[in-house]
């Protein structure tokens, strides 16, 4: 039996777990220390970070300030109605779809304008800041109800070297946080101009920035290491299908929207993608072969390069692991044989295929040696 490999819990739970195990090591191995990271990463500023998309229309929601929706109801939190538009006709559907398939140049911007921001407050300029510290993050993808990709991240800010040194005594976790808010209202990603309009985009103005402390710290209110591993893990195995009813896989033609059980609101999130992906000035997004993840082409987790161990590190040392509970055991004694294969006996002569194809691959009796005519 060989693994499928696919992260989605909607396809393979087996194999959707093991992402969801790994992703929390990664995660951890970078608040904690452990897997190739130095312990005193722990003691580095650490932020826990989320970051939206803007407002594409009014849909129904759920206010933290006990009011109805808009339209005057109460909804639980099971309710299918959640993320759907008020009115489907005015949602601004083709910018939801581009904005997921620029959210990802959207938040590399968005870590240069980081590294911009601190430095600014350190009082360096962005060559000199390469020499006193790193920042070093971890990110995983979510889709809201309403189908728009969104991001949470732990940002960590290191020493020159990474993990290994220790940040400069201006680096702190309110420094840091300032420089996250700063940051995400700033970037800025030109998009395409579709039929006479432009779109540019940036972050909702829902933004979320919080330390994260240790389980010594916390009291209830305090993010600690493992809430947050276990928060940005769970994601890992989730797509659009899980978020709003959409599609695991993706769609080979556009007639079996028909024939597929989700919501109105998925099916015209998904046409409106198909529909884009036919023009000739955006088959650079790919968006037909993304239509089932509602143009969101980027991965499903990324991080820095010091941040911590890596997927394929985790699976390698796994195996590693597996190898070593199935080996054979090594003879102490120099004079053992040591047998890695038996032979069994199989049979004599030919089956009656074998046979059948030998005989018709012999010449004809009597012509053999006889000179072409």
């Amino acid at each position: 039996m060989v693994r499928c490999n696919n992260r989605r819990a909607t396809r393979c739970p087996a194999c959707a777990e093991v992402y969801r195990r790994d992703t929390y090591q990664l995660i951890t191995a970078g608040l904690r220390g452990g897997k190739g990271t130095p312990d005193r990463v722990a003691a580095h500023p650490r932020v826990f970070a989320t970051v939206t998309a803007p407002g594409f229309g009014p849909v129904h929601n759920r206010r933290t300030d006990g009011r109805p929706c808009r339209c005057g109801t109460h909804h639980d939190q099971d309710d299918p109605a959640l993320g759907t538009p008020l009115d489907a006709d005015t949602y601004d559907y083709e910018a939801a779809i581009l904005w997921n398939a620029h959210a990802g140049d959207l938040w590399r911007r968005f870590s240069i304008y980081l590294r911009r921001e601190i430095a600014k407050r350190a009082g360096l300029t962005q060559r000199a800041f390469r020499d006193h510290a790193r920042v070093a993050f971890a990110k995983v993808a979510e889709y809201q109800k309403r189908g728009a990709v969104h991001f949470h991240a732990v940002i960590r800010l290191d020493g020159p070297d990474g993990g290994d040194t220790p940040p400069p005594p201006w680096a702190t976790a309110d420094l840091l946080s300032d420089a996250i808010r700063a940051a995400a209202t700033a970037a800025r990603v030109d998009g395409p101009v579709v039929d006479g309009r432009a779109h540019t985009f940036a972050f909702g103005r829902q933004l979320d920035v919080r330390p994260i402390r240790s389980a010594d710290f916390d009291g209830g209110q305090e993010l600690t290491e493992r809430a947050v591993a276990a928060y940005i893990a769970k994601y890992a195995t989730k797509g659009a299908e899980t978020a709003i009813g959409t599609l695991d896989r993706p769609l080979k033609f556009a007639a079996e929207l028909a024939q597929l059980d989700i919501s109105d609101h998925a099916r015209r999130l998904i046409r409106t993608a198909w529909t884009l992906g036919a023009r000739k000035d955006l088959e650079h997004l790919r968006l037909r072969a993304w239509a089932h993840m509602l143009g969101f082409r980027g991965h499903f987790s990324t991080k820095s390069r010091r941040y911590s161990t890596t997927l394929g590190a985790l699976r390698d040392a796994r195996a590693e692991w597996r190898r070593a509970q199935t080996a054979p055991p090594v003879p102490q004694d120099g004079e053992t044989t040591l047998v890695l294969a038996h032979w069994v006996f199989a049979g004599t002569g030919l089956t009656d295929g074998e046979a059948w194809l030998a005989a018709t691959l012999e010449p004809a009796s009597g012509t053999e040696g006889e000179p072409a005519t």
